[in-house]
């Protein structure tokens, strides 16, 4: 949804048409769900914190400027209620980087290109489990970023905006958490020579 569509329909929600709002909700849904998810590794978890979310942003709309999109904001406020979560759960929470693929399988997100690789099911099971390993194992900050670089698809911009820091910490952070990445899979010995990142 662009940011004209989604301004336009948060001032008709401000002008009285409250059931417009549904149309923000379906916009963002899903990544509001997969961030809560990722951060929480729990569905009931993300599905209740998601919903916490759009209550949230609806009762707060009036304080939205319009100066970022919409879903940027759903993205930042979504994050900060699943930090708060996790504080009082008094523990630290990983990142699940479970998805389900075409053929409705839940497999470990993967950040290498593994269409090269040998077409043997262990290969890629003990790959995916490698990555995931690795990806646990980063701090919260580099965690966080890597997950809504590779995970929602934001960019450089909107994840310096959401977690309020700069795009150059971003690109940081970023950089390093991959760089774990890939030293963990050397370590492992599951390091592919077509090993790729996105940029």
């Amino acid at each position: 949804m662009q940011k004209e569509t989604e301004n336009n329909i948060i001032q008709r929600v401000l002008s009285g048409d409250t059931n417009a709002f549904e149309h923000l909700v379906l916009a963002n849904q899903k990544n509001v769900y997969n961030l809560a998810l990722k951060m929480t590794r729990n569905e009931d978890d993300a599905l209740d914190l998601s919903q916490d979310a759009f209550v949230k942003a609806f009762q707060q709309l009036s304080a939205f400027r319009g100066d970022s999109r919409f879903s940027v904001w759903m993205y930042r406020l979504t994050y900060n209620l699943c930090i708060d979560f996790i504080r009082k759960k008094s523990k630290q929470s990983t990142v699940s980087l479970d998805y389900q693929d075409d053929d409705n399988e839940v497999s470990s997100f993967e950040i290498p290109d593994l269409r090269n690789l040998p077409e043997d099911s262990a290969v890629r099971k003990e790959m995916r489990k490698t990555i995931e390993q690795s990806i646990d194992g980063l701090t919260m900050d580099h965690r966080e970023v890597l997950v809504m670089r590779e995970i929602t698809g934001l960019s450089y911009d909107e994840i310096a905006e959401t977690l309020k820091i700069s795009v150059g910490t971003v690109k940081s952070r970023l950089a390093r958490a991959r760089m774990k990445v890939v030293e963990t899979l050397k370590e492992q010995g599951t390091y592919p020579e077509n090993f790729r990142l996105n940029t």
